[in-house]
């Protein structure tokens, strides 16, 4: 059986090897745009994919063979699910592999936001401690703590859990958490209190973002939601870009509704350099990096490869985000005639 590798700076020769030792073809190739990305896929079992070019219901209708894709971390909002599912295509993701960074990386933007880290780093390489001495004793009374406010976090699921414990040594009056389909117990768990989004919006000093991207969190933080915050609360996101409208965000940015933000995620990646997001002082990005570290590459892509094996070998992945699949995967072994065929042996298993 083939399998697909869309070139990537991160893909470790043992996760080419663990191919080959189970005898596996593997075809790697760099994909820029939807021509050459079908054109990979067409002919493969399985694939091992990233976020660009994004896995549309166009691409996967071209494809004669394909039964899994593979993406890393948890995130799946790059592949038409509805689509996968109609033409029986299993997505696999990888949960838990870089909940450890996600939750650093957004405990580190809202650190370096109420300390002024960026603006003190600044300052001093510039020799103003120094020579300008006035320039920065006024930051000794604008820096910030966190002990005593309210952390609100919307998606209290393995990121946003790991948040939890993280923020708590910090000693907040309290943690709220927005997320409809968490129940209290494992709230309660946490020392987290489950709240409404509009509780959790008006109330909360810092909101970090650790929900999926889909139909019901798309601009979950738009100009509405930003009007109910408090104007001095600082907005983290480490999840998914299209989860803040970035018109709102400007407008709250610009306006001081809000006093300030840490992103590592935007709607369109990467940003344009002519975003007006980027002059925007009140603002810290980084480009996409909260997942990663060189333990956490290395695991996901292990993981991520695993993923299109067991599967290709009638065993469960680590993660399937259409479990909705199998049913379809049954009906179409059923009829014959797809791409499914030949593959004698499916775990039921998988459908949990």
């Amino acid at each position: 059986m083939k399998v697909a590798l869309v070139a990537h700076g991160d893909n470790a020769s043992e996760v080419k090897d663990l191919f080959y030792r189970e005898g596996f073809e593997l075809i790697e190739k760099e994909c820029t745009n939807e021509k050459e990305y079908i054109e990979l896929l067409k002919d493969v079992d399985g694939a091992l994919i990233y976020i660009h070019p994004p896995t549309t219901r166009k691409v996967m209708e071209e494809t004669k063979h394909l039964k899994v894709i593979s993406r890393g971390g948890v995130g799946v909002d790059s592949v038409d699910l509805d689509a996968a599912t109609e033409l029986g295509i299993c997505v696999c993701n990888t949960p838990g592999v870089n909940t450890t960074e996600v939750a650093d990386h957004a405990m580190a933007l809202l650190l370096s936001i109420t300390r002024k880290i960026t603006e003190q780093n600044e300052l001093v390489k510039k020799g103003y401690w120094t020579d300008k001495a006035e320039l920065i004793q006024p930051y000794r009374s604008e820096l910030g703590r966190i002990a005593g406010k309210v952390v609100g976090i919307i998606g209290l699921g393995n990121i946003g859990k790991a948040f939890s414990t993280r923020i708590k040594g910090f000693g907040p009056s309290k943690i709220i958490s927005y997320d409809p389909h968490i129940d209290r117990t494992t709230a309660d768990l946490f020392g987290v209190e489950l709240v409404d989004l509009d509780t959790l919006l008006k109330e909360s000093d810092f909101i970090t973002l650790h929900a999926p991207s889909n139909k019901e969190t798309f601009h979950i933080i738009n100009d509405e939601a930003f009007s109910k915050m408090k104007d001095n609360c600082i907005l983290i996101n480490t999840a998914r870009g299209p989860l803040v409208d970035p018109s709102a965000l400007f407008n709250a940015l610009k306006n001081n509704i809000i006093f300030a933000a840490g992103i590592d995620v935007t709607e369109q990646e990467p940003i344009s350099s002519e975003d007006p997001l980027l002059n925007l002082d009140n603002l810290i990005i980084t480009p996409h990096t909260a997942a990663s570290s060189s333990l956490a590459r290395e695991f996901t892509t292990k993981k991520q490869a695993e993923n299109v094996i067991r599967i290709l070998k009638s065993k469960a992945p680590h993660g399937l985000a259409n479990p909705e699949v199998i049913k379809n995967i049954h009906l179409m072994k059923e009829k014959g005639n797809n791409r499914w065929d030949g593959l004698n042996l499916f775990d039921t298993s998988l459908n949990v």
